[in-house]
């Protein structure tokens, strides 16, 4: 097949029902706007700046397309150019059968007895990360924090060089803000990253290690060794969707509490063990739900009164289902100790986020030792917080003053 190569300029959207775009410079800092004013309109906006492409914004209409395994494929799970190439990274982009024997491989790395254990070393890197700031009346909370923390778990649990980090943070920014729209951006990561994890994984079959990618190296599935493609996805997969979805969580946190000191000192109060926290973490993934999924449709299907066609795509947007007043008691309102909360940041369906675990202790952690050490910390008025687009929404640059 052919790629077009060309870079593709869009106009700012003005319509966000007829005509929407997820890489707009207004949706990062205003999605959660946009998706309550088009679900007062209708179900699923619409657009045809990539082909023909759906956006739902109900939590109906959310669940009816994950948990639609036969007209819905993941195989593309992001939505960008028909024209672009796509490669795999099981298994989040296979569909049924294939897709629990390869999500069957992966999830032991990320059990709640293996996430655990690392819990005191993440809060010992916090802690690192924030005598740093030592001397600091303001900084960057992004930058300097919440960034590096993800990268961190994800190099633990899977082996990854985290001197590399720079660099998966380099192809997370292309793939999700430039490639969606930039075929050649897209290709150039594809081509980075598969020589980099081609690399890596031939190493662990000569120097093996006790990690996961020494244990992908050698996969197999039901007795039969996994394709080296596969296997390459796998961990294409980790960098991509293990860094920058909790990385985007635990900025989008600490950008709330920066403006709401009354719920900070509400949570120093309590131990870290106590159940406020568990609630606060929890709201923090309803309502900033950093990650947006897409769908290929393969067959013609009826969403909510919206007819789709074969050859369409659509968004899988869990962070607009997160807002729907159907689906939440006061959903436009952040509660602290909001208790039933049956949210869906990480996804419905047999696609629900593998590393949920590690993103919860990641986020715990970094709140906690945050909050301590800044108790009222709040945002710089003299910098303005830039926020990502696209697939997966958080703050990129959050200046805040530390007010110690």
């Amino acid at each position: 097949m052919a790629y077009g190569s060309e870079h593709i300029e869009m106009p700012p959207v003005k319509d966000w029902v007829n005509d929407w775009d997820w890489l707009d410079d207004g949706w990062g800092e205003n999605a959660i706007d946009i998706w309550n004013d088009v679900r007062e309109q209708c179900p699923v906006a619409s657009t045809e700046r990539y082909g023909r492409a759906f956006m739902p914004v109900t939590m109906a209409a959310i669940r009816d397309i994950a948990n639609d395994t036969d007209h819905f494929s993941s195989i593309w799970v992001n939505v960008g150019r028909p024209d672009a190439p796509r490669s795999p990274a099981p298994p989040i982009t296979s569909d049924p059968p294939d897709h629990l024997g390869h999500r069957k491989l992966i999830l032991p790395a990320f059990n709640p007895k293996a996430v655990a254990e690392i819990e005191q070393e993440m809060r010992d890197y916090c802690r690192d990360l924030i005598k740093d700031l030592d001397g600091l009346n303001e900084a960057d909370a992004a930058v300097q924090y919440s960034q590096h923390i993800p990268v961190h778990g994800i190099c633990i649990l899977t082996g990854l060089p985290e001197g590399d980090a720079d660099l998966f943070r380099d192809w997370i920014y292309k793939n999700f803000q430039l490639a969606p729209r930039d075929n050649n951006v897209r290709i150039e990561v594809m081509t980075e990253m598969t020589h980099y994890i081609d690399a890596i994984l031939k190493d662990r079959l000569v120097n093996p290690k006790d990690d996961l990618l020494t244990m992908i190296a050698n996969a197999e599935i039901d007795g039969k060794e996994v394709d080296w493609n596969i296997k390459i996805g796998y961990i294409r997969l980790q960098i991509v969707a293990g860094i920058d979805t909790t990385w985007s969580a635990i900025g989008s946190g600490l950008w709330h509490f920066a403006q709401h000191n009354d719920e900070v000192q509400r949570l120093i109060a309590v131990s870290n063990d106590d159940m406020l926290w568990q609630t606060a973490n929890e709201e923090i993934l309803r309502y900033y739900a950093p990650v947006t999924m897409a769908r290929k449709v393969v067959k013609d299907v009826t969403v909510q009164g919206c007819p789709m066609h074969e050859g369409d795509q659509t968004l899988v947007t869990f962070p607009a289902a997160n807002h729907d007043p159907e689906a939440f008691e006061d959903a436009h309102i952040f509660k602290l100790d909001r208790e039933n909360n049956r949210h869906v940041a990480f996804g419905l369906g047999i696609h629900r986020c593998a590393g949920s675990n590690l993103a919860r202790l990641e986020m715990l952690v970094a709140f906690q030792e945050w909050l301590r050490a800044f108790p009222n910390y709040s945002l710089n008025p003299n910098k303005k917080t830039t926020w990502a687009n696209g697939q997966v929404r958080g703050p990129r640059i959050l200046p805040v003053l530390l007010n110690r």
